[in-house]
């Protein structure tokens, strides 16, 4: 019965799976496919991550440590961060946990801690930048499989943000396509993008930075698409959709301010009766 219990419980929590997805293709990308990450910059971000997790939560007030969110950071920022500097990669985690804790709203994140230390760097740093994610058909589609199990085995909670994040910018580079009468080759290309992917299932679907409500989220991630499609092939910079998400996120009190709808927490998804303590989220 407790194993049971148990098997529920984790179930319930996404975060298990989306480190079970991200390890296997991080272990993946550096024995097969040389995603030319450095063992030293992967140890020291996971290592910094759960340090500043560790710190901000003991300072912070009463809270119990929890690795699970750190970890989940810390595997996206190896996986997408470039830099030949072990300081660079400190400073990313760093970064991005220092922020859940220092930049805060109404009990929530203002940006999502991968993207805000990814973007921050690539200002700050020239020795800082993103991984194209060209990873090869095979490991695209084992890569789309496991994040389609992932919506699948958590019963695509709140997976709004995501879905319609990839239909709306797949339209876009589609209907572009069209208009330039570029063959379909090409958007395919586009939308087989490892990176791109990351931050579709990882980041912009991150349920503490996202909009309270269903329909909050999908507004977000139609502003994020349009925002992303823009920077990338109207005033064709790179990176688009993670400059995207970053510009976008103060939106979200916004949103949350005229569609009300429950904080996210982990240890208590959206299907579950909630038992609310006021202040606690």
């Amino acid at each position: 019965m407790k194993t049971s219990s148990r098997l529920d419980s984790l179930l319930r929590d996404p975060r298990y799976y989306q480190i079970v997805v991200l390890g296997i293709l991080l272990a993946y990308g550096i024995t097969v496919l040389d995603f030319g990450i450095r063992w030293q910059n992967a140890l020291i971000i996971v290592t910094t991550a759960l340090t500043v997790q560790f710190l901000g939560t003991r300072y912070s007030g009463p809270g119990r440590f929890d690795p699970l969110s750190p970890l989940i950071t810390s595997l996206s920022l190896t996986l997408l961060l470039r830099t030949d500097l072990v300081s660079i990669a400190a400073l990313a985690a760093t970064l991005a946990i220092g922020s859940k804790f220092l930049l805060r709203y109404n009990g929530k994140h203002v940006f999502n801690p991968a993207n805000f230390a990814l973007v921050s760097l690539m200002i700050l740093s020239d020795h800082a930048w993103v991984s194209s994610g060209q990873w090869g058909s095979a490991a695209i589609s084992a890569f789309v499989l496991a994040c389609l199990g992932f919506l699948v085995l958590t019963r695509a909670r709140r997976a709004e943000t995501t879905i319609a994040f990839i239909i709306l910018y797949a339209t876009m580079l589609f209907a572009r396509a069209i208009w330039l009468d570029d063959p379909f080759s090409i958007p395919l290309h586009q939308v087989q993008n490892g990176a791109l992917l990351i931050f579709a299932f990882f980041m912009i679907s991150d349920p503490k930075t996202t909009p309270n409500t269903a329909t909050g989220r999908v507004l977000y991630a139609a502003l994020v698409a349009s925002v992303a499609y823009t920077i990338q092939f109207i005033y064709y910079q790179p990176n688009g959709p993670i400059l995207a998400l970053i510009l976008c996120a103060p939106v979200v009190p916004l949103i949350d301010a005229v569609l009300h709808g429950r904080i996210y927490r982990w240890e208590q998804p959206d299907d579950q009766p909630a038992n609310p303590i006021r202040g606690v989220f």
